[in-house]
């Protein structure tokens, strides 16, 4: 096997993604501090053409040598928006008639291996502070909570990596409905 060029990986510019078909979902960030996770977000979003990003609260914004070290220009092609408030950001995409579900270890939430078909409405997903998690307040905000099955000795993974594991299940989901 060989590795593919970059001619032949067929990328797109920032502009024509700005254009291209984007799948139904909204990624909110409520207070995650590290940059690096908020561009290694990003970057993930771009590539499963999330349709935006919501970055809320604490969570840092471009520009920013940080983000860009792991968004690697995504933070250029994603369509981001801040937010003060990550309740006030669940508020309005629920008025906008997304359904909206913390990423969240809470009782009654549902096993993202359960979400097996594509919602009906446009969907949002919210991710938490690397240490606290999505705030209380804004869980009582959500319509609902997933959680991410996980069974090994630890029960919670770095926010990048969960929401890239959340991103993938909603494009393979949403991918063939929209």
């Amino acid at each position: 096997m060989k590795k593919k060029t970059m001619l032949e990986l067929g990328r797109m510019s920032a502009e024509e993604y700005r254009q291209a078909a984007k799948i139904p979902l909204t990624v909110v960030l409520d207070d995650v501090r590290s940059e690096l996770n908020v561009g290694s977000i990003l970057r993930t979003a771009d590539a499963f053409a999330v349709e935006r990003v919501i970055l809320c609260g604490i969570t840092g914004k471009p520009p920013s040598h940080e983000i860009h070290k792991t968004a690697l220009g995504a933070e250029d092609s994603v369509q981001w928006s801040y937010c003060d408030s990550a309740v006030a950001a669940v508020e309005s995409l629920k008025r906008e008639g997304y359904h909206v579900a913390a990423i969240e270890q809470v009782h009654g939430s549902v096993s993202l291996e359960d979400v097996v078909d594509a919602p009906d409405a446009p969907m949002a997903v919210v991710l938490g502070n690397e240490v606290k998690g999505v705030s209380q307040e804004v869980i009582d905000a959500c319509h609902s909570c997933l959680e991410l099955p996980q069974y090994g000795t630890k029960h919670s993974l770095n926010v990048a990596c969960t929401a890239a594991i959340v991103i993938w299940h909603f494009f393979n989901l949403l991918r063939t409905k929209h």
